[in-house]
């Protein structure tokens, strides 16, 4: 195997194994942003891949190859609608943000195994219509980098990438941005100036069952092919670990993500890669937890949360 060629798959891969990290990383950003905090991220993403299959396995037959597209859509329905959850508890109800999270992580897998087994009777459902590789027209074709970056690649890892910048740019330069941001900073100040803490906080944490309901499924069709309860099984802590490491930045938590997916990627493909494939198979599977542990350790302490991320407000009357 030549040098393109390798790193045509390992770019492919990497792009494929981060999609899901970067939507979901975003998606913590813009609630802790707002002063959530979601590790329940694990759990949004199990909801978000299990409707998808479901949803994908239902109508494929009516939609197609539009199946997974359309079914990425509902995916996001349902990750905004169990986020709601998250967001009744600790921005109404003044919950412990920590507790709430964990109770959608723990009851995301019960919920998606039970509904299995009460609609297929089985524990794991698998699809036919799956998102594969992709040709950019044109760019594919240009010598060398081409067929790097454009033949055979994940076209949602490039989505993810432009919805990162667009994260970027509403956060930092636009009005909604900016009261967010303020909500998540210093939610009584933000209050006196007639920003709605109650509408932000809720709005922040729907985006963030958005675009983790994506993530979700994205790997369940990009990357799994099925739903079972082994399906999301630490991707949504690890975005969490891809936010943090990019310092509540959309752009740093999709910086991070591309990290995490390479180590990722090499776990699945390192037997296809000189070098790579001399490693024993367990240290390549455990690579992206060793990774994620490693990054925590080393940054979490340098990196600075939103001031109020994690603090309930009151509203004064």
């Amino acid at each position: 195997m030549n040098l393109v060629n390798t790193l045509q798959i390992i770019v492919a891969n990497m792009l494929i194994y981060s999609t899901p990290f970067i939507f979901t990383s975003i998606g913590g950003v813009f609630s802790e942003r707002g002063g959530i905090v979601n590790v329940g991220l694990e759990g949004i993403m199990t909801m978000g891949a299990f409707s998808s299959v479901v949803f994908n396995l239902t109508t494929a037959h009516i939609f197609g190859g539009l199946t997974p597209w359309i079914a990425i859509l509902f995916g996001a329905l349902v990750g905004a609608i169990f986020s709601s959850l998250h967001a009744v508890a600790t921005v109404n109800l003044r919950a412990d943000h920590i507790v709430s999270g964990t109770v959608l992580n723990l009851m995301a897998p019960a919920l998606g195994v039970f509904l299995l087994q009460v609609i297929y009777n089985q524990g794991q459902i698998n699809i036919n219509q799956q998102i594969g590789y992709w040709n950019f027209p044109v760019l594919s074709k240009i010598p060398v980098i081409g067929k790097i970056f454009f033949a055979q690649t994940s076209l949602t890892g490039f989505l993810a990438i432009l919805v990162a910048f667009i994260a970027w740019f509403v956060l930092f330069k636009t009005r909604f941005g900016l009261r967010l941001r303020s909500v998540g900073e210093n939610p009584q100040a933000a209050d006196t100036l007639g920003i709605n803490v109650y509408l932000y906080r809720w709005i922040g944490v729907l985006l963030s069952g958005v675009l983790g309901g994506i993530g979700g499924a994205i790997y369940a069709q990009a990357i799994s092919g099925n739903f079972s309860v082994s399906t999301i099984v630490g991707q949504g802590f690890i975005s969490l670990a891809a936010m943090i490491f990019g310092k509540w930045n959309p752009i740093g938590a999709m910086l991070a993500s591309l990290l995490f997916g390479l180590s990722t990627s090499l776990a699945v493909v390192g037997g296809q890669i000189p070098g790579v494939r001399d490693i024993p198979a367990p240290f390549l599977q455990m690579a992206p937890y060793l990774v994620t542990i490693v990054v925590l350790a080393l940054f979490l302490g340098k990196a600075v949360a939103p001031k109020a991320d994690g603090t309930n407000y009151i509203k004064s009357k």
